[in-house]
């Protein structure tokens, strides 16, 4: 069996097919991967990292929204197309899944055109132009959210790395506050605009931090690597803020805490929500309000809370934010809602689909 995975250009799209990778190797080592990819995409460090081939073709960015752009489409799509053709042809591949992005589409009309089966997945809650077009050819379309608009979907969660998807936070919480320096008892707030921050999100937090901290709340502050990290004078017998550029172990980061104010990226909402940590979402204000669609429903099921960028402010974070934390009983309810919505298993419901996929095309 050999399974080809078109989700190149962000860590959002490379991230689940890495994951099914990972799901679909635990099951049966011998089975072949490849990943498509172009050469400015981060899979050309992130696939062969893993151990994974990588495929590449030409990159043709897709517009994300209708405009005069799109009708040129077509004539750049055939070289690539062509080249994702004979990736598949040299692999022999069973079938193709596809994460979205613009390796996807080349992927789903290569597929199209040689009669190898389609598989969907869609992280976020509104689908992008290369899904919607995949979506009428594949055998099956799975996505991250129960309000998906996509025609035939099927909730199965977000792909998610073993070391999320099997955190017992509880059982690593002493070894996680300790390794970033934090108080084993104490309530915990978690803060991080992403990989690369946000200047929001790091300047409300500072402002907000001293009162946050002088109502017996510790803070762990990941600022990003572009960023300046804050000046702390941590004053004894205050609970500790601890700013740091990057996470490399976002496992021990939500083991650590007790809620996240963060973005709403798809992957982020499922992490949080597989792992059964309640945040307050700020969704990024640019793009197609993919973000606030995101975290809606995690949100409805009282997993989390919700606000606009331009309404994040040092007071709302106090009226907000310091009442859940400063309430075990809202948080717990607060966690439990979170873990009940998440999906801990969206990699092996994905093997299934891709096992019922290639059993239905041989028939």
């Amino acid at each position: 069996m050999h399974v080809v995975l078109a989700g190149g250009g962000t860590a959002g799209h490379i991230e689940p097919a890495l994951a099914l990778a990972d799901a679909l190797r635990r099951q049966d080592p011998t089975v072949g991967i490849t990943a498509l990819g172009t050469e400015r995409g981060l899979e050309t460090r992130l696939v062969p990292e893993r151990g994974y081939e990588l495929g590449l073709i030409p990159a043709v960015p897709l517009p994300r929204k209708p405009t005069p752009e799109l009708i040129t489409v077509p004539g750049r799509l055939r070289g690539t197309i062509k080249a994702a053709e004979e990736i598949l042809v040299r692999t022999k591949a069973d079938v193709v899944v596809g994460f979205g992005g613009y390796v996807a589409l080349p992927g789903y009309l290569a597929a199209k055109r040689l009669g190898v089966p389609i598989i969907v997945h869609e992280a976020n809650a509104r689908p992008g132009l290369a899904n919607k077009i995949g979506s009428r050819y594949a055998h099956a379309v799975a996505v991250s959210t129960p309000d998906s608009k996509l025609r035939g979907a099927r909730y199965v969660g977000i792909p998610l790395r073993r070391a999320i998807s099997t955190l017992d936070r509880a059982a690593v919480r002493p070894e996680a506050r300790a390794a970033f320096g934090l108080d084993p008892n104490l309530p915990t707030l978690l803060v991080s605009g992403g990989s690369q921050g946000a200047r929001r999100l790091n300047e409300t937090i500072q402002q907000a931090a001293p009162t946050l901290q002088r109502s017996g709340i510790q803070i762990l502050h990941a600022v990003g690597p572009k960023n300046e990290l804050p000046r702390v004078d941590n004053m004894p017998g205050m609970p500790p803020y601890v700013p740091v550029s990057y996470v490399d172990r976002m496992d021990l980061a939500y083991a650590a805490a007790d809620m996240m104010l963060c973005r709403a990226g798809a992957m982020t909402v499922a992490e949080l929500s597989a792992v059964g940590l309640p945040a307050a979402y700020v969704p990024l204000p640019i793009g197609n309000g993919e973000q606030r669609l995101n975290a809606q429903p995690v949100v409805k099921a009282g997993g989390g809370l919700l606000v606009d960028d331009a309404e994040l402010t040092p007071d709302w974070v106090l009226g907000q934010v310091l009442p859940v934390l400063s309430d075990p009983h809202r948080l717990y309810e607060m966690s439990r809602a979170a873990a009940e919505f998440g999906r801990r298993d969206a990699d092996e419901l994905l093997v299934g689909l891709v096992h019922e996929a290639i059993a239905a095309a041989r028939g």
